[in-house]
């Protein structure tokens, strides 16, 4: 079990959620009818908290007030599993409180004088760990001197420090192991380049210079979206691109960046392979809705695979669809095993994107390719499959399905129309009457002749 420290800047996060159908009648704002209050750790709480679903074993070194919100954080804290050393400060706990209505943030309220937290008396009752992670939300724990002075000591003792910045924050003590500013940080520090500079070149030119700046063995620079681009001293920039499939609530997504790229290092990875599952599990955590998610806190496995990434690929599927629904769209949909992708699949996906704005296509599990085409199969592991239609410009979205037909899946998602390759008579498919509750209708499009996964099969087999 990878023993962790997280030292940084606790806050009291709280979601309120609700729905909004009216206007305010003495002002033109939307009258939000709450529903739900949920509150959870936040800043370095959520990190802690997200390394300690991860299975590590987590202290968090932090500032809290003495008052009922800074309570309750501790509370939640023991909950999950994190030991809290506080430090004590004297003003008040930070909560921040947001409201949403449909999913969606309308306000957020903030909460608490912080004052000066106080410091680290005795580091010997910290404990040791195998990494550490500086969670920096600018209200004053990682400019501590006697916090300073410890982070130093960890680092001459070979202990790995990532440092996750923030721009009210102080700057990383020298020699620091790995440091994850966003890109609008990063530029704020290293400044401005070119007119016009895109993100990845930024991302390199700031990483670059502020590595110099801080005597950083590493800087990754996280450019959401887009990835992270890990950068060092003499070694051409990395740049990390994320799976495609992140749609959702992006809060807490740098924490959950930084906690899992803590973790890594401190279990003996490289920093090119630590980013890599930090970049994976940070697309897969807004994917499944962020913070606010699954009670506040999803757990997400260090690389999707199996059910977990179906789950997570079908929410996004399904947050599309509602997207390209909300704009008068047409959704389509199509399905099959793509067990060795080829050619006519490629024509039969292309052909199904030109009938709408966005195509999802329903996979078989691994389970139902195996009841379908017997034990041999499938050839391709499903997140594997699903990896490689979701890298096609004419996929928009992957959803895994586990049944031996995608009609439940179809349920859920609704589409317009429901695509099949070849000469199938719609009236023949299991699909057509599901679509047709909603008004969707079941087409085919022509498949590419002497294209099938069988006959590259029994042709890899003869020339074996």
């Amino acid at each position: 079990m990878t023993r962790l420290l997280v030292v940084g800047d606790a806050l009291l996060d709280v979601d309120i959620e609700g729905s909004a159908d009216r206007l305010s009648p003495d002002a033109p704002v939307p009258v939000i009818t709450a529903e739900e209050h949920r509150p959870r750790p936040g800043g370095a709480g959520l990190a802690a908290v997200l390394a300690a679903r991860d299975g590590a074993d987590v202290t968090l070194v932090t500032a809290l007030g003495d008052d009922e919100d800074g309570r309750r954080l501790r509370a939640l804290l023991a909950d999950e599993g994190v030991a809290v050393h506080d430090l004590g400060r004297d003003g008040d706990t930070v909560s921040k409180t947001r409201i949403l209505a449909g999913g969606r943030p309308v306000a957020r309220l903030d909460r608490g004088t912080p004052g000066v937290p106080h410091d680290l008396a005795d580091s010997a009752a910290v404990g040791d760990h195998d990494a550490v992670l500086v969670a920096d939300y600018g209200l004053g724990v990682s400019a501590a001197e006697g916090v300073r002075a410890f982070l130093s000591a960890r680092l001459a003792a070979g202990v790995p420090v990532v440092w996750d910045p923030h721009p009210k924050g102080s700057e990383p003590v020298a020699g620091i192991t790995l440091v994850t500013p966003n890109l609008k940080e990063a530029r704020a520090s290293a400044g401005d380049g070119p007119e016009g500079e895109k993100a990845v070149p930024a991302a390199c030119r700031a990483g670059e210079e502020l590595a110099g700046r801080w005597e950083a063995a590493h800087v990754c620079v996280t450019i959401g979206e887009g990835g992270a681009v890990l950068t060092a001293p003499g070694a051409a920039p990395l740049v990390v691109g994320p799976p495609r499939v992140a749609t959702g609530d992006p809060c807490g997504a740098g924490d959950r960046f930084a906690s899992r790229l803590a973790l890594a290092v401190g279990d003996g990875k490289a920093p090119e392979d630590a980013v890599r599952a930090a970049v994976a599990a940070a697309a897969a955590f807004v994917d499944a809705g962020g913070a606010r998610a699954a009670g506040g806190l999803p757990v997400q496995p260090a690389a999707p695979s199996g059910p977990a990434a179906s789950v997570t690929r079908e929410s996004a599927a399904l947050e599309l669809v509602e997207r390209v629904r909300a704009r008068g769209g047409t959704v389509v949909a199509t399905g099959g095993c793509f067990d060795l992708l080829h050619a006519g699949h490629v024509e039969s996906l292309q052909a199904a994107r030109e009938l709408g704005d966005a195509l999802v296509v329903c996979l078989n599990s691994d389970d139902s390719v195996r009841r379908l085409k017997g034990p041999e199969r499938p050839i391709i592991r499903e997140e594997d499959r699903a990896a490689v239609l979701g890298a096609l410009a004419c996929v928009d979205a992957v959803a895994v399905f586990a049944e031996d037909t995608p009609v439940a899946l179809l349920e859920r998602l609704r589409p317009d129309l429901f695509v099949k390759g070849g000469d199938y008579r719609p009236e023949e498919l299991p699909e057509t009457p599901v679509l047709a509750r909603w008004g969707g209708r079941v087409v085919t499009v022509p498949l590419k002749a002497g294209r099938s996964t069988t006959s590259i099969l029994q042709e890899v087999r003869r020339v074996a």
